[in-house]
């Protein structure tokens, strides 16, 4: 069950992720042709305003269809097209026409010529597959040149658009630290963890904190506390007996090895009390704080360190355990890993987010369009780097699996 929840909750982040680029591309009148709760095939769908709304067969976030992320290209054609041509020769000659408007830049003429090939397409005896790829592309080349096509918009509407998806979960992680820190302040506590599961908190401790009330008391890990100043309790009723206290000194009881223990009295310390704003305060310190750990992270793993890299396999185990530690530490945990996804996604590499922002900027300076070839071969490096990072994270992950 702790799997599944934390499997929801990476969901829900990508689909927060996807969700500020579709909002924010809508916004600057950059129309998506698509958004999903999870990826096609649709389970269900609908179109609204020309926008296709579905549910997909696989359940891992969203997925946004943004119109025309690069110009259209000649080449295009070829990856189409190719086997319609084969099994339909006459064909070619309308998609001929197309290329030479691409290759030309007219884009006026290139609508022309594509709806020429949509005319052609009914009379042309195609298998399935060609018939479905030959559709494919032409939803694809009418996208690209579409008057709200993304390569069309000005530099500042790109970047808001891409920036949108890390800025989402930027803002999530923050409210949730927020709202953590309202949700502790001014509490009573002893210092310590328990255990918990999905559906409650157990009265196992599970980690104590240094230098705090629990251990000056003589709390361990792994004891099952029984009475708080004899009085029963379970792990719904700690914490409420603990704030119950006021600060006054409690006496706690422990089981330790099938024997009951009665530690030594002590005061439970208040934590510091905040408001929204105090509370969105410590929010971007602990962001920022995060940030520079993340920094000095991706610093060593480039001098040949990558031990704090993790796969989504660790990402997984992690957050299973912080379920199973109680919502408190699931929500920690949570938003770390909205914050990294936003920090990871503004690598200036391609495919992610931060690419695109690099070459919509370079493009916006350069005042022309940098060739697709360029986009190509830079890309299959960034796959290259996320495919190493993603490598060494699952080399990680099953070494500490296995310990």
């Amino acid at each position: 069950m702790s799997i599944f929840v934390s499997l929801l909750g990476l969901a829900f982040l990508i689909l927060i992720h996807e969700a500020g680029h579709f909002f924010v591309a809508r916004g600057v009148r950059m129309n998506p042709r698509k958004f999903y709760l999870g990826f096609p095939p649709a389970i269900v769908k609908t179109k609204r305003n020309g926008i296709e709304y579905g549910v997909g067969a696989i359940p891992l976030g969203g997925y946004v269809k943004i119109p025309g992320m690069h110009r259209p290209a000649a080449g295009d054609l070829d990856y189409h097209f190719a086997r319609a041509i084969e099994e339909a020769p006459p064909l070619g000659r309308s998609v001929g026409d197309l290329r030479r408007h691409l290759e030309e830049n007219d884009y006026a003429g290139a609508v022309g010529a594509l709806e020429r090939v949509r005319a052609a397409l009914p009379d042309a005896s195609l298998s399935p597959l060609a018939q479905r790829s030959a559709e494919r592309g032409l939803s694809e080349i009418q996208d690209s040149l579409a008057p709200d096509a993304y390569w069309r918009a000005p530099t500042w509407k790109r970047v808001a658009v891409i920036f949108a998806g890390p800025a989402a979960n930027l803002v999530l992680a923050i409210v949730i630290f927020a709202a953590l820190f309202m949700s502790l302040s001014g509490s009573y506590r002893l210092g310590f963890e328990l255990r918990g599961t999905t559906d409650s908190v157990t009265a196992t401790v599970n980690d104590v904190l240094a230098d705090s009330p629990a251990a000056a008391a003589g709390i361990q890990a792994g004891d099952r506390i029984v009475a708080i100043d004899g009085k029963q309790v379970d792990g719904e009723s700690i914490r409420p007996t603990i704030q119950d206290s006021r600060g006054a000194p409690v006496t706690v009881t422990v089981e330790r090895n099938g024997k009951t223990v009665e530690l030594q009295p002590v005061r439970p310390e208040k934590s510091e009390e905040f408001g929204v704003v105090g509370a969105v305060g410590e929010s971007f310190q602990v962001t920022w704080e995060v940030t520079q750990e993340i920094g000095r992270s991706v610093g060593r793993l480039v001098t040949g360190d990558g031990s704090d890299v993790s796969s989504p396999v660790g990402i997984v185990q992690g957050s299973s355990e912080a379920v199973d530690q109680g919502t408190d530490t699931y929500l920690w945990v949570l938003g770390l890993i909205s914050l990294s996804l936003a920090l990871l996604n503004l690598l200036p590499l391609l495919p992610l987010d931060g690419g695109h922002i690099a070459f919509s900027l370079i493009e916006g300076i350069r005042g022309r369009a940098v060739a697709r070839e360029v986009y190509e071969r830079v890309s299959v490096v960034g796959i290259a780097v996320v495919l190493l990072l993603f490598f060494i994270g699952l080399t990680n992950d099953i070494g500490r699996l296995g310990s």
